[in-house]
C-alpha cells in the first residue's frame, strides 16, 4: 500500500501536471471508486466538468485538488490506486476506472486517470473542502507537515500504554507514518516496535522523530517504494527506495548494522520486521533506558 511518500511523490507531479488546468471532461467507468460521493456518478461528473485546478494538497495519505468552485476532489489510493497524467491519446490503462479530460494552455490536452486495480481507493467531491476537506480534518498532521508540532506528539506518545509501533500506525496522532517506514525508522532508532510509549523517554521519542524524517526523506529522494507495479507517480515511474530498506522486507538476511538476521512477527494482520540484537524485545515492567540520537544512528560507510 502507498505510504507518506509515495502519496507525496504522487502530490507533487499533480502540482506539477495538473494544477492551473481545467477539467473539461470527466468519465466513471467504474462506479466503486467514486462509491463515497454521495451523489452518485453522475453528480461526480457534473460538479467537477468546467472547474479548474487550483491546488494539489495533502493530509497524511490523503489527496485533494482544490477547485475554483471553492470544493475539492479527494482522493485515496488504498492499496493499488495510481493516478496517471496521460496525453490524451494514449491507449487506456487496463484497470482504467475514472479519467478527466484537462486543458491548459502549455502541453495541449491531456488526462488525469484514476487507475485501479484493487478498487480499494476511490475518489469524491468535498463540498466547500478547498482549504481542509472535512472527511479528512480529524486526521493528524504527519511528520514532514510544517506545521507538525514536535512536543504535542512526544507528549501524546508518552501518554499511551500501547507499543510504539501501533502509536506511529494510528493516524490520529501522527498521519502517513505506515508498515514500511514504521519498521525502518524504529530499525534505525534501535527500538523494538513492542516497546511502550509511556516507557520512553522524551529524548528517545524525539530521536525516533527524527528517524521517521530521515527516512522518509530518503524515500522521497528515491521516488518511493515500489515493490510491484501498483505503485507508479504520476508519471508511470516507479520509486527505488525498496533498493535502501534495511530491515522490512529483509527476513533471514544479515543486518547491515550488526550481521544478525532479520527475524519477521505477525503484526495487526501485516508483518513487522526487525534485528533482534539491535531492538531487543521489551522486558515485562523493566523502565526504558534513554539513548542518545547517535547510538541509534545508521552508521555512515
Amino acid at each position: 500500500m502507498p505510504e507518506l511518500p509515495e502519496v507525496e511523490v504522487v502530490r507533487r507531479g499533480l502540482a506539477e501536471h495538473v494544477v492551473g488546468r481545467r477539467i473539461t471532461a470527466v468519465e466513471v467507468l467504474h462506479p466503486r471508486p467514486v462509491r463515497r460521493h454521495l451523489g452518485g456518478a453522475e453528480h461526480f461528473a457534473a460538479v467537477l466538468t468546467d472547474r479548474r485546478v487550483v491546488g494539489a494538497q495533502r493530509r497524511g495519505k490523503y489527496l485533494w485538488l482544490p477547485l475554483d468552485s471553492g470544493d475539492a476532489l479527494l482522493g485515496h489510493l488504498g492499496m493499488s490506486g495510481q493516478l496517471l497524467v496521460q496525453p490524451s491519446t494514449a491507449i487506456p490503462e487496463k484497470h482504467l476506472r475514472v479519467r478527466f479530460r484537462l486543458h491548459g494552455a502549455e502541453g495541449g490536452e491531456r488526462e488525469l486517470r484514476f487507475v485501479d486495480q484493487r478498487m480499494f481507493g476511490g475518489l469524491a467531491v468535498s463540498a466547500g473542502g478547498a482549504e481542509l476537506p472535512a472527511e479528512v480534518a480529524h486526521i493528524a498532521r504527519d511528520p514532514i507537515d510544517p506545521l507538525f508540532d514536535d512536543e504535542d506528539f512526544v507528549g501524546r506518545v508518552r501518554r499511551r500504554s500501547s507499543g510504539i509501533k501501533r502509536i506511529l500506525l494510528d493516524q490520529t496522532v501522527v498521519s502517513g507514518v505506515g508498515n514500511i517506514y514504521a519498521d525502518e525508522a524504529l530499525w534505525r532508532a534501535r527500538l523494538h516496535g513492542e516497546r511502550l510509549g509511556a516507557k520512553l523517554t522524551r529524548p528517545q521519542v524525539r530521536n525516533l522523530l527524527t528517524f521517521v524524517r530521515e527516512v522518509m526523506e530518503a524515500a522521497l529522494l528515491e521516488g518511493g517504494t515500489s515493490f510491484d507495479a501498483l505503485y507508479v507517480n504520476v508519471n508511470g515511474q516507479s520509486g527505488y527506495f525498496d533498493r535502501s530498506l534495511r530491515v522490512y522486507g529483509q527476513e533471514g538476511r544479515p543486518c547491515s548494522r550488526c550481521g544478525t538476521a532479520v527475524v519477521r512477527v505477525a503484526f495487526m494482520n501485516r508483518s513487522s520486521y526487525f534485528c533482534p540484537r539491535c531492538q531487543p524485545r521489551p522486558r515485562s515492567g523493566s523502565p526504558s533506558r534513554p539513548r542518545t540520537r547517535a547510538t541509534g544512528a545508521l552508521d555512515r560507510d
